[in-house]
C-alpha cells in the first residue's frame, strides 16, 4: 500500500525578473522522511524554499497534507520596531539609545505564547540569558535560535529552514542538530537548505539542485557515499586574470605603524558587559583571526574599529596611529577600512544595482547617493572585472544568490583599495568551491598589496593562509 505524501511538489517553475530560476522541480516527502536540499551557490535552493513557503509566484503545484502550521527560518533576520516599522539602519544595534526602538526577545515571544513556556524553550535553546535583549542587538547566531524559539512556541508542524547553520559556532551547530533531531522525534517535519557538511542525523534523504533543476534525490546513506562525485567539487580557485596592482588607489592614504590599538576597552549595554578590558594591538601588515562563540563580543569589537559604535569614544582606542576622538571624523576612519559583515546586504535598497552597491564603497554609504567621476566609474568597473562580477553590474543586488552577493560585497570592500580589511564571516552560506576561490582571492590581495586584515570565521578551513595571529574572545574577554 502506497504511503500518502505529506508534501507533494509537482513541476514547480519560478521566474524572477524574467529569468528562470527553478525549472520543473518535482519531489515528495512521506511520513517519517526529512529532506535536505543541497547545491552550489546560485542553484536556486533559497528560491525553492521561499516558493514552498508561498513567497514567490510559481507555475506547478505545492501541496501539503491538511493545513499544517508552518514556520520559515530565514538567513536574514526580519522584525519590526516599536513604531511597527522594519526600517532599521546598520549602526543602530550598537547605539544604546536608538536600539531602544526594537522589542526585546521576551516581548516578541509573548505576542504568540505564554510566559512559562517561553522560559522553557529559551533555556532549551541556550538563550535564556538573552530574554531582555533587544532583537537588533542579537548576534547572527543568536537570532537564528530566536527564530527557532518562535517556531516552537507557535507549535509549527513544518519548519522550512534556509541555511540555518550560517553564523553559528561549532557548539551552536551541534546544538541545532540536537534540536532538530528532538523536534523530529516530536513529529515536526522539515525541509532544510544547507551545505552537505551540516545535517542533523534525522535527515533521511537529500536532493541535489543544479541550475534550478533537481539532478538527484537519494537516501541519506547513498548521498554520503556518492557526494564527492555528485557535487563535483573543484578546489582550484580562479585567480585574477589581470594584476591586482593595476588598479589605481581611489584615495591617498597616510602611512601608519599600528592599525588598531585598544587599551582596557570595555563596552556595556543595560549593565551587561559585552567587552571587558580588551587590550589588543594590530600592527600594519598583520593578518588576524578573531574567534569566539556566538555572542562573545566579536561584532561589537569590530564595530568599535569601523566607526559604527559610539562607545568607541569613551574608550582608549587608537586607529592608524591616531587616538579616536582626536579630530578625525567617522568618515575619515571608514575611508581607510574595507568591511564585510553577515548583516550588511540586508540594509541595501531592493532596487540597488550591483554596480551601485560596489561604487557605494567609495563613500562608505549603504547605497549610492552621488554622481561618480569618470575615474571613480573606471575604478569600480576594474574591481568588478578583477573579481569576475562585471557581468552582474546592471543586475539588482537583492536578486543575486548568496555567493554572488558575497563577491559583490568583497568588490565593495576593495573598491577604495583601503589599508585595512575587516571581513566578518565572509564565506557564510558559500558552497565549497566558491568559498575556496574567495579565500584564495583574499590571501592574494593581502599578500600582494600588503593589506592589514582582521578576519572572523567559525570554520578553521575558511581562514586564509596569510593569517598568522589570533584573538579569541570568551564572554567578552580575551581568552588566556
Amino acid at each position: 500500500m502506497k504511503t500518502a505524501a505529506l508534501l507533494e511538489v509537482n513541476d514547480l517553475t519560478v521566474q524572477l525578473s524574467g529569468k528562470t530560476v527553478l525549472n520543473g522541480i518535482s519531489f515528495s516527502v512521506l511520513e517519517g522522511e526529512r529532506l535536505a536540499i543541497v547545491g552550489a551557490s546560485g542553484s536556486g535552493k533559497s528560491t525553492l524554499i521561499q516558493t514552498i513557503a508561498g513567497k514567490h509566484f510559481a507555475r506547478g503545484s505545492v501541496a501539503f497534507a491538511g493545513k499544517p502550521a508552518m514556520a520559515t527560518i530565514s538567513q536574514q533576520h526580519q522584525f519590526r520596531n516599536l513604531s511597527n516599522l522594519n526600517s532599521f539602519y546598520y549602526q543602530q544595534r550598537f547605539n544604546s539609545n536608538d536600539s531602544e526602538d526594537a522589542v526585546t526577545v521576551i516581548e516578541a515571544l509573548k505576542e504568540t505564547s505564554d510566559a512559562p513556556r517561553i522560559d522553557e524553550v529559551l533555556e532549551l535553546l541556550g538563550i535564556g540569558h538573552l530574554e531582555h535583549t533587544r532583537l537588533i542587538q542579537l548576534s547572527n547566531g543568536e537570532h537564528k535560535r530566536f527564530q527557532i524559539a518562535q517556531a516552537m512556541l507557535g507549535n509549527a508542524e513544518w519548519l522550512l529552514l534556509d541555511n540555518p547553520y550560517t553564523g553559528l559556532d561549532i557548539a551552536a551547530r551541534k546544538m541545532l542538530n540536537e534540536i532538530l533531531d528532538m523536534l523530529a522525534l516530536r513529529g515536526v517535519h522539515f525541509l532544510l537548505v544547507t551545505s552537505p557538511a551540516d545535517m542533523p542525523s534525522s535527515i533521511t534523504k537529500v536532493a541535489l539542485l543544479k541550475n534550478g533543476s533537481i539532478e538527484a534525490i537519494l537516501p541519506r546513506v547513498a548521498f554520503e557515499q556518492e557526494k564527492n562525485i555528485l557535487l563535483r567539487e573543484d578546489p582550484a580557485a580562479v585567480l585574477f586574470d589581470d594584476p591586482i596592482e593595476s588598479v589605481p588607489p581611489a584615495y591617498a592614504y597616510p602611512d601608519f605603524s599600528v592599525a588598531i590599538k585598544m587599551t582596557g576597552t570595555t563596552v556595556s549595554y543595560n549593565n551587561r558587559k559585552i567587552l571587558d578590558n580588551i587590550n589588543w594591538e594590530v600592527k600594519k601588515g598583520e593578518c588576524w583571526n578573531v574567534s569566539g562563540h556566538n555572542g562573545s563580543g566579536k561584532s561589537t569589537l569590530l564595530s568599535l574599529v569601523n566607526g559604527d559604535n559610539p562607545q568607541a569614544f569613551a574608550n582608549d582606542i587608537y586607529l592608524f596611529d591616531r587616538k579616536k576622538g582626536s579630530g578625525e571624523s567617522i568618515w575619515d576612519i571608514k575611508q581607510k577600512i574595507g568591511y564585510i559583515s553577515p548583516e550588511l546586504h540586508h540594509y541595501f535598497e531592493s532596487s540597488a544595482s550591483c554596480f551601485e552597491v560596489v561604487a557605494s564603497g567609495l563613500f562608505d554609504t549603504i547605497g549610492l547617493f552621488r554622481q561618480l567621476s569618470a575615474s571613480q566609474k573606471k575604478i569600480t568597473e576594474q574591481w568588478m572585472s578583477l573579481l569576475q562580477v562585471g557581468s552582474l553590474s546592471k543586475k539588482t543586488f537583492k536578486q543575486l544568490s548568496n555567493g554572488e552577493q558575497r563577491m559583490v560585497l568583497l568588490a565593495r570592500a576593495l573598491v577604495k583599495n583601503p589599508p585595512l580589511l575587516i571581513l566578518d564571516e565572509p564565506c557564510q552560506g558559500l558552497d565549497k568551491e566558491v568559498a575556496v576561490r574567495f579565500i584564495t582571492l583574499i590571501n592574494e590581495i593581502c599578500v600582494k598589496l600588503k593589506k592589514t586584515l582582521v578576519y572572523v570565521s567559525h570554520y578553521e578551513e575558511e581562514i586564509p593562509p596569510c593569517v598568522t595571529h589570533t584573538l579569541k574572545l570568551v564572554q567578552g574577554k580575551i581568552a588566556a
